[in-house]
């Protein structure tokens, strides 16, 4: 029991420092700016982005794992960044749009209005932001989950 805590947790810190990274970091400005805009544009700009986002993520894990005998399967490891991907992605596209509650909104942005989030998301500017940090952090906690508890060798 207490092995597998500590590949969780090893896993998660590994996986929100290269989030850090990636999210800041490693995006690129126009990719910022334009892949929360409908349509193919804002779809490729952020694909761009959620790329090097994973690609620092998969360096953080794959070097956590070798430096501290984590014992992480290729395949727990590819599920893991699979998860933190898709939901970043989905996160992102919503990208200055939180304010929107109408049913065009990327579906986090609805969700997010759904669940009571309407006036805060229309009154203060940092709402937006923060919804989509503790997004991400929530899912990367079920990525580290995966990646970290299953069999390994």
């Amino acid at each position: 029991m207490p092995l597998r805590a500590a590949r969780f947790a090893s896993t998660y810190a590994a996986l929100t420092a290269a989030h850090e990274i990636g999210d800041y970091w490693a995006q690129q400005d126009k990719d910022a700016i334009t892949k929360g805009h409908p349509g193919p544009e804002g779809a490729q700009a952020c694909l761009r982005h959620v790329a090097g986002y994973t690609t620092v993520q998969a360096l953080a894990l794959i070097t956590a794992n070798h430096c501290l005998g984590l014992r992480l399967t290729p395949g727990r490891i590819a599920a893991g960044l699979t998860i933190s991907a898709l939901t970043h992605y989905a996160a992102d596209r919503g990208m200055g749009r939180w304010t929107d509650p109408s049913p065009a909104a990327p579906p986090v942005v609805r969700l997010a209005h759904a669940t009571g989030h309407t006036g805060w998301l229309t009154r203060d500017p940092a709402a937006g932001p923060l919804m989509d940090q503790a997004w991400h952090k929530g899912w990367i906690a079920v990525a580290a989950l995966v990646a970290a508890v299953g069999r390994t060798p």
